[in-house]
């Protein structure tokens, strides 16, 4: 993306924007949410109005971000106009390779700079295209914001922080410069993509080296616990697999069968899978399913007593509790999770299960 703005003012503009942003919003944010009652990590203090400030704070990030975004879209088509032709750069880093004559190859000075000293090394490198320099650098420059606001306004980046950001970065480069093509504003060019994905990666690890430090005081101690438990747990017969289990199904106990079909199936809009029945002793089994989730409900008169739960997590919690609402269920207000800090609403069903929705 050949950019009109490459110049030495827009190059110290962008620079003192990116910094500003790195540096400042972390101490910003944990500074006004500490005054609000807000944490950080989306969860509450018990305040009132909490959901609201949750809101506000999560449309300022969105505005941070969209402000980038339209910042990043005029320097990319709309501060320059479009071309008679189509224009194609292939050549990997052709353009910063002739920017810069080294008289005798990096071996030669490294052996300069290791015999003679730095001044003397750094005299035989000659940067003939300074301009070709501002605009990988400026590359670059762009989609650091980029990488470091994705994991900060949006759950899903943090979730896989270390793989998401910079692939959408890729993904939105490559966007970026099939449309330049299309629209011929400037070039389609393979140096940008690799370019775009760096600045994507570096700000991506500001994020997790800078941002998450400032904003999560204790992050030593979780680091430490985080290590412990790695140390130990390596000789659990689980740890080769922890990525690849997760809990598929869970089990209820019902004493009349025809609450199966009354609040299961009918009033919660679990799908039937299967139904079973024991031979010996009659009691009926059903497994039920809802998305990915499976619940096993065991028909036995004779066991239900103690109180029974069922925990589902949900990502809009508000959401939720406002279609529970319309629907004409009883909720319970909003509680925090005491091993997380996360919203909880409650509702309880018959024959004492209580039913959680847990945000994540």
């Amino acid at each position: 993306m050949s950019l009109s703005a490459s110049s030495l003012s827009t190059n110290i503009i962008v620079t003192v924007f990116v910094a500003l942003l790195v540096l400042l919003l972390p101490h910003f944010d944990r500074k006004i949410c500490a005054d609000l009652g807000v944490n950080l990590m989306h969860h509450m203090y018990g305040r009132s109005k909490e959901g609201r400030l949750l809101r506000l704070r999560q449309l300022i990030l969105y505005l941070i971000f969209l402000l980038y975004m339209l910042a990043n879209a005029y320097l990319v088509f709309f501060s320059r106009s479009a071309s008679e032709a189509y224009l194609v750069h292939t050549a990997l880093l052709a353009d910063l390779k002739n920017s810069v004559r080294i008289d005798s190859g990096i071996l030669g000075v490294l052996a300069t700079i290791y015999t003679q000293g730095l001044s003397e090394g750094f005299s035989q490198i000659h940067v003939e295209k300074p301009e070709d320099i501002a605009q990988v650098y400026m590359n670059i420059m762009l989609y650091v914001p980029m990488g470091y606001l994705l994991p900060y306004v949006f759950n899903w980046m943090r979730a896989r922080v270390r793989i998401r950001p910079a692939l959408t970065c890729f993904i939105v480069s490559f966007a970026t410069e099939n449309l330049q093509l299309i629209f011929k504003r400037g070039f389609y060019d393979l140096d940008d993509l690799l370019s775009n994905t760096l600045g994507g990666i570096i700000g991506q690890f500001l994020f997790i080296t800078f941002a998450y430090v400032v904003t999560h005081p204790d992050w030593r101690k979780s680091l430490h616990d985080y290590r412990v438990w790695r140390f130990k747990a390596r000789r659990g017969i689980f740890f080769p697999f922890a990525r690849k289990i997760g809990i598929a199904r869970t089990t209820l106990i019902v004493s009349d069968p025809a609450l199966i079909n009354q609040f299961y199936i009918d009033y919660l809009g679990f799908r039937p899978i299967r139904q079973l029945v024991d031979r010996n002793s009659g009691n009926q089994k059903c497994l039920l399913q809802i998305g990915s989730f499976q619940l096993e409900i065991l028909c036995s008169p004779s066991r239900v007593s103690d109180d029974q739960y069922l925990t589902l997590s949900v990502k809009n919690i508000e959401k939720i509790r406002k279609h529970l609402v319309r629907k004409g269920c009883t909720v319970s207000d909003y509680r925090l999770d005491p091993y997380t800090g996360m919203r909880v609403l409650r509702m309880d069903g018959p024959e004492n299960v209580h039913i959680s929705f847990l945000e994540i």
